[in-house]
């Protein structure tokens, strides 16, 4: 069974960047035409050209909205947990400030 492991694994990456590619729109295609690419992927997929040639130059790769990955340098958020937050512990003091008083904002 153990033999067969390689050519599962080509399999399955083969039809992952076979199915990735025609889920892909068409603009975020990058070089060649998105049937261009769906051929290069069935002809050169047996000896993983195809595939690995799609995922490292044929699709555009979205940067995360905030711009920084977690692989960048510097890449945490500014805040990691909610106690870390000063507005979080602000809104806090202020909801027990509130109860002391007796106002209940969620009484309103």
């Amino acid at each position: 069974m153990l033999r067969y492991l390689p050519l599962l694994l080509v399999l399955a990456l083969w039809i992952y960047a076979f199915i990735d590619c025609l889920n892909t729109p068409e603009d975020e295609v990058k070089g060649l035409p998105k049937v261009a690419w769906v051929f290069i992927i069935l002809l050169f997929g047996e000896v993983l050209v195809g595939p690995v040639a799609w995922f490292v130059a044929g699709k555009v790769r979205k940067t995360p909205a905030s711009g920084i990955t977690p692989f960048s340098p510097g890449g945490r958020t500014k805040f990691v947990a909610p106690d870390d937050n000063p507005d979080f512990l602000k809104s806090l003091k202020d909801e027990e400030e509130d109860k002391k008083r007796g106002d209940d904002p969620k009484d309103d």
